[in-house]
């Protein structure tokens, strides 16, 4: 059974990611914002418009809200956009944009949270028709996992960036140490891994 607070604490959670997620672009240039910095092209900005997208969708078009029924949809989250056309931004957006958007998702989301109880059944359009039935406890909880993935993306990418570490602001969770004591304990672990390999 679902207690009474369930709701408040998911909320808490998602918006705990929410805000690690911005707050990974604070102080970085637009060319750090937008730089992909694996293989797969992952970049802070295009991660910050992806979450936005997803919670548009899942807290708006599954429970017959949509975000964009009186004005047209940006390009992007259109049906026939091109792949992967949320995880980064043009020149032409602007991170004010994207930031924007984002907020402007949350709020929109919350809304459809804080009006519907968690037993509410909405219908994801985008999966297959057998799967479309599900609760607001359950799309609560999937974009407070996706939110929480996507920060430790996030976190990854920004370490890359400029060496910034940590969950949330003022809050690194991680060993004292100085670029010294960082550096011995990557090599240590690198010979850990070299010596696990040749055993």
């Amino acid at each position: 059974m679902i207690g009474p607070d369930a709701k408040t604490d998911l909320l808490r959670y998602l918006q705990d990611a929410r805000e690690a997620v911005l707050w990974k672009l604070d102080g970085l240039s637009e060319y750090d914002v937008r730089r992909p910095l694996t293989p797969t092209g992952t970049n802070l900005l295009g991660l910050v418009k992806h979450l936005a997208s997803v919670e548009l969708g899942y807290f708006g078009d599954t429970f017959g809200r949509p975000y964009f029924d009186k004005e047209r949809p940006t390009w992007w989250y259109t049906e026939d956009a091109e792949a992967n056309a949320d995880m980064w931004a043009t020149a032409a957006e602007s991170r004010d944009q994207i930031v924007g958007l984002y907020r402007r998702a949350w709020a929109h989301s919350d809304t459809t949270i804080e009006t519907l109880a968690l037993d509410a059944v909405g219908r994801v359009p985008w999966w297959p028709e057998e799967r479309r039935a599900v609760t607001l406890h359950h799309v609560l909880v999937r974009m407070t996992a996706e939110t929480h993935r996507h920060a430790g993306h996030a976190d990854i990418v920004r370490e890359l960036i400029d060496g910034s570490v940590g969950r949330l602001q003022g809050k690194e969770d991680l060993p004292a140490g100085d670029v010294a004591w960082w550096e011995g304990y990557r090599r240590r672990l690198e010979r850990v891994a070299r010596e696990a390999d040749d055993s």
